[in-house]
């Protein structure tokens, strides 16, 4: 009976945080479409999130890219099939690697970063005075976050996609001895616009993931700086996990048929 408790205990504490995310989910997106406005919080979060995540995006996808093609040439030349390396190498970034991995790197950088600052604000009290001036902790620092988060990811997943692409093109036409022309040729046409419209569609939905769980750790962190730390660990881990299941649920809508 005891064992029985406390899985019970766990699984209504699992649907209380459930609960509690998607309230503060939902406050976030009513706040999204009322004023006040707050245009210069949101040219920082846009210019905090997207422009300085590009250098560590950009380093990421070339490398993955590269790696990539290796992986798919030694193992292609098992069966005989070493010329399917632009192919492979263009879906498997823009389907899947690419979205997925700009959303773990924004998890890492901007989720942990966005949790630290706002919880450190509610230890210092930095929110209550917020409060005390008229100002909704949720209007100024959650909705600036997350609309940046999901306008800008999207922007880097196909900036991401394109330098893997490259990445796998550079090593493909430089050490594997592929014709440049004939890869990029084949990679245009193989590539569909279901795949580019999903690896954005990936992509906003990543950044909302990203940006709402650091605010959301940020303003329900405890005290002190164990609570500080705890909030930023709390938030990189729901969102990297959030991000990998939502690609598995978007990848089936996108590609059951």
């Amino acid at each position: 009976m005891r064992q029985l408790a406390i899985i019970g205990r766990t699984v209504l504490g699992f649907l209380a945080a459930i609960g509690r995310v998607s309230l503060f989910a939902w406050g976030a997106l009513t706040h999204l479409i009322r004023p006040p406005f707050y245009p210069r919080e949101i040219g920082i979060a846009l210019l905090h999130i997207g422009w300085l995540s590009l250098p560590v995006v950009g380093l990421t996808a070339i490398f993955t890219g590269g790696a990539l093609a290796l992986q798919i040439y030694a193992g292609g030349a098992r069966f005989n099939a070493e010329a399917v390396v632009p192919q492979i190498v263009a879906i498997g970034m823009v389907r899947e690697l690419g979205p997925v991995l700009v959303g773990l790197m924004i998890a890492a950088r901007v989720t942990s970063s966005i949790a630290a600052e706002i919880a450190t604000m509610k230890v210092t009290e930095q929110i209550d005075a917020l409060v005390t001036l008229s100002t909704h902790p949720m209007k100024y620092l959650t909705v600036p976050r997350v609309l940046a988060g999901t306008l800008t990811v999207p922007l880097l997943v196909g900036v991401g996609d394109i330098i893997g692409i490259f990445g796998g093109y550079a090593v493909a036409t430089g050490t594997l001895g592929f014709n440049a022309a004939a890869y990029i040729q084949n990679t245009v046409d193989f590539l569909e616009f279901t795949d580019i419209s999903s690896s954005l569609a990936k992509g906003a939905v990543f950044g909302f993931i990203a940006t709402l769980m650091g605010c959301y750790f940020g303003m329900n962190s405890g005290r002190g700086a164990q609570g500080v730390g705890r909030a930023t660990k709390g938030s990189v881990e729901a969102a990297a996990v959030l991000i990998l299941a939502a690609n598995f649920v978007l990848t089936g809508v996108f590609f059951s048929l």
